[in-house]
């Protein structure tokens, strides 16, 4: 009989694997789609990507908590992160997905996002001009790219994210 693996351990055992294959094409970036604003991201951050399941809904948070979604039967809180960012939430269904990014820095939370727009090589970017400080209002973007068709990206840096008091203090005030 076989042995079960979870789909991390899959997604660990094959990233490790194309690393040793020695392929020229290193796509470590995760195209993500939140509201109208292109994001990329680390894979390595990335945890895994999932359909939304149901979420269940949780009282007296703010707007862009969208509840906790049970994956596997471990709790994840969900934030919207087009909401997160000012932006208008996030349909679910269709192409949204769940993105569980905490899991390396022992926080059980996943963004949800409009779509992933596919995995991206780092080289196929530029440094965008500075247009303003948005690392001062908001210091989770890393950088902000350009591709070969001029469109602008920003860098979604993850560390950064998950420790912004906004992110892990959801409840509103009475």
């Amino acid at each position: 009989m076989s042995r079960r693996i979870s789909l991390r351990e899959f997604q660990e055992n094959l990233v490790r694997r194309l690393n040793e294959t020695g392929v020229t094409d290193r796509r470590t970036l995760l195209g993500i789609s939140a509201g109208d604003e292109p994001w990329v991201m680390s894979l390595a951050e990335a945890g895994e990507i999932l359909p939304v399941p149901p979420l269940a809904e949780v009282p007296l948070t703010q707007a862009y908590f969208r509840g906790l979604a049970n994956v596997r039967g471990t709790l994840y809180g969900v934030i919207d992160f087009s909401a997160f960012n000012g932006g208008p939430l996030t349909p679910i269904g269709g192409q949204a997905r769940l993105v569980l990014v905490g899991a390396r820095h022992g926080i059980n939370t996943a963004l949800l996002v409009g779509r992933t727009t596919g995995l991206r090589n780092p080289d196929e970017f530029d440094p965008a001009p500075a247009a303003s400080p948005d690392t001062e209002l908001a210091p989770w973007i890393g950088h902000r790219l350009i591709d070969v068709q001029s469109k602008v990206w920003r860098q979604l840096d993850i560390a950064a994210l998950l420790v912004q008091p906004r992110f892990l203090e959801v409840g509103v005030a009475e």
